[in-house]
C-alpha cells in the first residue's frame, strides 16, 4: 500500500515537486523539464488540493491517475480537479519531460465570476485516458496564454494583478473547452460507436429478471461498462445527441414504458416496478414530465 502526500497549497507543490518559492502564493506554472522524480517519490500517491491544467509534449515514465495509467505521445493536456490523485512508480530526471503545468488554488478564484463558471468545464472530472489531443496551433494558443501567465508572475504584483491572471486563466479554460469540443466533433465515428454501446448496455440491463432489485440504471452503471468516465461520456452523448446521460437512461425508459403500456395490460404500477422505480408515482411524474400525460392518459389516447 502506497503512502498518500497532500499538498494543500501552491508553497508545497513546489517543496515537494523540488522547486524554489513560488512567485504567487496561489498560482503558479511549472516548466516540466525541470521536474525530477527522485527516488523518495515513488509509489508515493499525492493529493494536489488545487485545480491543474498540464500540457506535456514529451512523456518519461507513465504515471498512475486513480486507477489508470497513461503514456501518451506528444501534446497531450489532461486537467485536474482540487482533490485528485496521482502515482509514479518509475522515476525520472530533469529533461525526460517536457511541458507546463499551471496550478491554481480554489481560493484564487473567490469573489470571481470563474469561482462558478469552472463547475461547467465538465473536463475538470475526466480521467486521463479520455485526455486531449492536440494539434500544432493548438499546442501553441496554448503556451502563449501560459507563458503570459509566466510573465505575470513576474511582475510586482499591483491592483490590476489578480484581474489579469484570472482573465488568461478564463481564456485559457475556455480554448480547452473549445478544443474538447472540436476533438468530440473529429470522433464522430467513436461517437456512434459509444452511442451503440449505451444502448447495448441499457438492453441488457432490462433483459435480466432483478431490475425491481437492483432499480434503475445509474449514469456511473453505463459509464462503467462503456469504459469512460460518467462525465466524459454525458458530454458525449450531449454533444452528439442533444441529451446528457442521465436524461438519455430516461429516453431509453420512456421508449420502454410506451412500449409495455400499449402492448401489455399490465397496470401502472407494474410496469414502474418492472421499469425499477420505486415508487409508481415517480414514475408517472417523469412520464408526464417528459409526454404532458399520465402513463394511464396515454394508454387511453392511443
Amino acid at each position: 500500500m502506497s503512502n498518500l502526500i497532500n499538498i494543500r497549497s501552491v508553497s508545497e507543490l513546489h517543496k515537494t515537486m523540488g522547486f524554489g518559492s513560488p512567485k504567487h502564493p496561489l498560482i503558479t506554472v511549472l516548466d516540466m523539464a525541470e521536474l525530477k522524480m527522485g527516488e523518495e517519490m515513488l509509489n508515493q500517491r499525492i493529493a494536489i488540493d488545487l485545480y491543474s491544467v498540464t500540457l506535456k509534449t514529451k512523456f518519461g515514465s507513465p504515471f498512475k491517475y486513480g486507477r489508470e495509467y497513461f503514456d501518451f505521445d506528444c501534446g497531450t493536456l489532461f486537467a485536474m480537479e482540487s482533490g485528485q490523485t496521482f502515482l509514479s512508480e518509475d522515476g525520472y530526471e530533469k529533461g525526460d519531460i517536457e511541458g507546463w503545468s499551471l496550478y491554481f488554488h480554489p481560493d484564487f478564484l473567490l469573489r470571481h465570476p470563474l469561482a462558478k463558471s469552472i463547475r461547467n468545464y465538465g473536463y475538470f472530472s475526466y480521467e486521463v485516458k479520455e485526455a486531449l489531443h492536440l494539434s500544432d496551433d493548438e499546442i501553441s494558443s496554448l503556451s502563449e496564454i501560459t507563458q503570459k501567465i509566466r510573465h505575470e508572475l513576474n511582475q510586482n504584483i499591483d491592483d490590476f494583478s489578480q484581474d489579469i491572471q484570472l482573465a488568461n486563466i478564463d481564456l485559457l479554460l475556455k480554448y480547452v473547452d473549445r478544443y474538447f469540443n472540436r476533438q468530440f466533433i473529429t470522433r464522430k465515428h467513436v461517437n456512434q460507436e459509444v452511442l451503440q454501446k449505451v444502448n447495448e448496455v441499457l438492453d441488457k440491463y432490462y433483459e435480466q429478471d432483478s431490475v425491481e432489485e437492483r432499480g434503475l440504471p445509474s449514469v456511473n452503471t453505463v459509464a462503467e461498462h462503456v469504459f469512460l468516465s460518467p462525465k466524459y461520456m454525458s458530454d458525449l452523448l450531449k454533444k452528439e445527441t442533444g441529451f446528457s446521460a442521465q436524461e438519455t437512461i430516461h429516453q431509453y425508459i420512456l421508449k420502454l414504458a410506451k412500449q409495455r403500456l400499449l402492448s401489455t395490460n399490465q397496470s401502472i404500477a407494474e410496469i414502474s416496478y418492472g421499469l425499477g422505480f420505486e415508487y409508481p408515482q415517480y414514475f408517472s411524474r417523469m412520464f408526464k414530465n417528459n409526454t404532458g400525460m399520465t402513463p394511464l392518459e396515454f394508454r387511453k389516447v392511443h
